[in-house]
């Protein structure tokens, strides 16, 4: 898009746009300024200390979002500073009566003119001396230092961008509503395929740990991210340059104080494909840089990781719940640890396969069963767990082995891995998904418990939190979920979660979530209570926002921001990939030097089976 100013308004810019993403914004003049006068405040509709109306003048306009600023001076000579933000803008004649006056004007045989006026909603008052401007009163456009205060940006002591607004300028979050110190946690809702939820969300990681509002150098290093890879292999080049970068993109970030690249620190896990005896990480597009992930059976019985087979194993309406936490303790107590495997009252248990038939049969057996499930569960219940535990075979077989070697790294543990984790799930059926989202988020939350201190920081980006976290019912994941929003802050841990519906999503995570950000909106999702934050424009707005226009509320403002971020620096899908940086061509498998690790063998201080080949 681009702009040019008009008589009597302030300075004009363009903006450059491509593919859905901010190219750049900038002021062609420089101006920083107090903003010139763009009309006076409407006198025929009320004005309130939250709410007025202004005249624009002949020759100039506002448009949505625009931010304004006037002056009330008290009885004594004290002057209150009022300013706001554009929510409405109309256009009317002024002396016709009729609909069909429109052609008698447009022909110039029925005197009338245009006028423009444009409601403002206010986000600060200075002093808060709440007053309500005079009729009037000039308006001016804000620029430099007023825009920074009208928009709360001067009182930000931590700020990270998020993009532009239409005004071409920088606009902010406050970083301490992000990590913890003041608020966490993000929801980001949107249309699939439009809102862009997933780009926004890395887009926001990006800016948060390279704009160094995180700490210092060492602490911002610490900082990890965690990000649940959920639809195609796109996110598995974050730490690939994008080919299509070019200056005007370059200009965007330098404008924003960022610098232009990949996130620099990337480690990609894969789960094994399935009936490859190897564990070689399930993916097509990217061949180097990935590792495998997996449980070992004896992990699987010794962590006691079977309720997060069952979606519902905590729903109380189920009474076979109460079989999967007699079964889970039961294994824990009984499983010996056997080369991956596990030993169960004298069976080798080599495979989850073979474990889901051990169950299976110690289930059915009516001298065994007491000791698996305790005397008061009838046959019926058992049945349900079993016919749900046996469909998990499929599912679950790649990812709890026995076959594989157990000093081999195959856990995902964001302490040990690099700065951002990257735990792909597009090619595991939802089941698999379920379970795999719900262990790792179980391991990190209790690592952090372990720890006792709230820094570094872990985000934990994950999409699709309606499946994880509906508002109905109750599962391990949901509770894991839950206990991240209600306590995550104090321990140093955010959840950026990312759904297409909000309305479907467990309320208090939603409470708990200090930003809240919104794209492109199906009809009857906006008109929910979730949107509430929307004033009425921005709710008919989201209806037609295009991909890269995100809508982003925080507690310093009143009035959600409309941004617009720049098209990323890192690649998102295959084609657009660049060259990686060569530290990223290893796996953890392969990070160490084998031909160091043999000569340390011969020296008989490495054994054999450490040899990585």
């Amino acid at each position: 898009m681009t702009r040019a100013g008009g008589p009597g308004e302030g300075a004009a810019y363009d903006v450059q746009l491509g593919d859905g993403h901010l190219g750049n914004g900038h002021l062609n003049d420089g101006h920083l300024g107090d903003g010139p006068a763009i009309g006076r405040v409407l006198g025929t509709l009320d004005a309130t200390p939250l709410q007025f109306w202004v005249a624009v003048s002949p020759g100039a306009y506002l448009q949505l979002d625009d931010v304004v600023v006037t002056t009330r001076v008290l009885p004594g000579g004290a002057p209150v500073t009022i300013s706001g933000v554009v929510t409405q803008v109309r256009a009317r004649h002024e002396g016709a009566s009729f609909d069909s006056d429109v052609f008698a004007i447009a022909d110039g045989t029925l005197p009338a003119q245009i006028q423009e006026a444009a409601e403002i909603t206010t986000t600060r008052v200075e002093p808060e001396v709440y007053v309500p401007p005079e009729p009037g009163a000039v308006v001016r456009r804000a620029g430099g230092s007023e825009r920074d205060g009208a928009l709360y940006f001067d009182r930000m002591d931590k700020r990270i961008p998020i993009g532009f607004g239409r005004d071409g300028e920088p606009l902010y979050i406050n970083a301490e509503f992000l990590d913890g110190t003041r608020g966490a946690h993000v929801s980001i809702s949107g249309i699939s395929g439009v809102a862009t939820k997933t780009s926004f969300a890395t887009w926001l990681l990006y800016a948060a740990f390279r704009s160094g509002v995180l700490g210092g150098a060492g602490e911002t290093t610490n900082t990890r991210a965690l990000i649940f890879n959920v639809k195609g292999e796109d996110l598995l080049f974050l730490d690939h340059p994008n080919t299509r970068i070019d200056e005007t993109v370059e200009a965007a970030y330098a404008k924003l104080g960022l610098p232009v690249g990949p996130f620099p620190d990337v480690q990609v896990y894969a789960p094994p494909r399935s009936g490859d005896p190897t564990g070689a990480p399930d993916v097509a597009s990217r061949m180097t840089g990935v590792d495998a992930f997996y449980w070992t059976v004896a992990e699987f019985c010794t962590e006691r990781l079977l309720p997060f087979v069952f979606a519902d194993a905590d729903d109380d309406r189920q009474q076979y719940t109460m079989v999967v936490h007699a079964v889970a303790a039961h294994l824990a107590r009984v499983a010996e640890p056997a080369d991956g495997g596990v030993v169960i009252d004298g069976r080798r248990v080599g495979s989850y396969e073979d474990l889901v038939d051990l169950i299976q049969d110690r289930l059915l057996d009516e001298e065994t069963r007491p000791d698996w499930t305790g005397s008061a569960v009838g046959l019926g219940t058992v049945n349900a767990f079993l016919r749900r535990l046996i469909s998990s075979k499929r599912d679950l077989s790649r990812l709890i082995r026995g076959d594989l070697p157990t000093d081999r790294p195959h856990g995902v543990n964001t302490a040990e891995s690099k700065q951002v984790t990257v735990v792909d799930l597009h090619n595991l059926p939802d089941r698999a998904q379920r379970f795999v989202v719900g262990v790792i988020l179980k391991s990190e939350f209790e690592r952090k418990e372990k720890s006792g201190t709230r820094k570094p920081l872990l985000f934990v980006v994950l999409d699709e939190l309606n499946k994880y976290a509906p508002r109905d019912g109750t599962s391990p994941i949901k509770e894991v979920l839950l206990d991240i929003a209600e306590r995550g802050r104090s321990l140093g841990v955010v959840l950026i979660g990312a759904q297409q519906t909000a309305s479907e999503v467990e309320r208090r995570i939603l409470v708990n979530s200090a930003i809240k950000v919104t794209g492109r909106l199906d009809a009857a999702e906006v008109s929910r209570p979730e949107y509430g934050f929307l004033p009425p424009a921005q709710q008919k707005r989201a209806l037609i926002a295009k991909p890269g226009t995100m809508f982003v509320n925080q507690p310093d403002i009143p009035v959600p921001l409309v941004a617009e971020f720049p098209f990323p620096a890192w690649a998102t899908r295959h084609e657009e990939a660049g060259t990686p940086p060569a530290g990223t061509l290893r796996s953890a498998v392969t990070a160490t030097d084998a031909f160091a690790v043999v000569a340390a063998a011969r020296r008989q201080t490495v054994p054999d089976d450490e040899i990585p080949f």
